[in-house]
């Protein structure tokens, strides 16, 4: 953490801040996890699936902007065998194999499920949950759903393959998204407060930009 510029890092904290929501599972129909980098996302919704807050576990993804050589399989199947390794029993997983991006993992899996589905607790990295939960709010609008994360502090999420300076491109990549998607349809309006686009212009021009669109 120490290697990059103070103000770089005290910025990045104030958008890492902004995305990480963090709901309180409560029993659903349904619990969604979706494939990334991060199998810690994985181990999340085993977590949670023996707290017995839902009987079905979706996983869903065939690959994204940071796994497409990462496994041998789909994210979903790399993510249910990560699930089965933590004692979740391949009768209770459904896989979604195709999705490429979050709006397809929603659409998706709101397909799979089918119509009887009123809640949904959907797991995904800490720094993309607010992004989540305003596709979700276009792209599954008739289901409540709540979004939660691996609960993985900010100097811990970066890894050996997605370390700290693509974390932070990451999450500048998706405040723009949040700008942005909403008039294509593929989000709902997001407020964002002063102190995060500030924090999120000083990053751009920091060199930030490696996930803008």
């Amino acid at each position: 953490m120490s290697r990059l510029p103070g103000e770089a890092l005290a910025a990045a904290r104030v958008l890492w801040q902004f995305h990480a929501v963090y709901d309180e599972p409560v029993p659903a129909d349904a619990i969604v996890g979706l494939g990334s980098y991060d199998l810690r996302v994985a181990d999340r919704c085993a977590d949670l699936f023996h707290s017995r807050i839902a009987s079905r576990l979706v996983l869903s993804g065939r690959a994204g902007n940071w796994t497409a050589s990462l496994y041998a399989t789909s994210e979903a199947e790399a993510f249910a065998h990560r699930c089965a390794e933590r004692g979740v029993p391949a009768a209770a997983i459904l896989i979604e194999p195709e999705a490429t991006n979050i709006g397809e993992n929603l659409r998706l899996t709101a397909a799979l499920l089918g119509p009887d589905v009123a809640r949904v607790v959907i797991v995904t990295k800490p720094q993309t949950q607010r992004r989540v939960l305003a596709a979700a709010a276009r792209q599954w609008p008739d289901v409540e759903a709540l979004i939660t994360a691996p609960e993985t502090p900010f100097e811990r999420q970066p890894t050996a393959g997605h370390p700290l300076p693509r974390l932070i491109e990451e999450m500048v990549g998706d405040l723009q998204r949040l700008i942005d998607y909403p008039a294509r349809g593929f989000a709902a309006e997001v407020d964002i407060p002063a102190d995060v686009m500030a924090a999120w212009r000083f990053l751009i021009g920091a060199g930030f930009d490696g996930h803008l669109t």
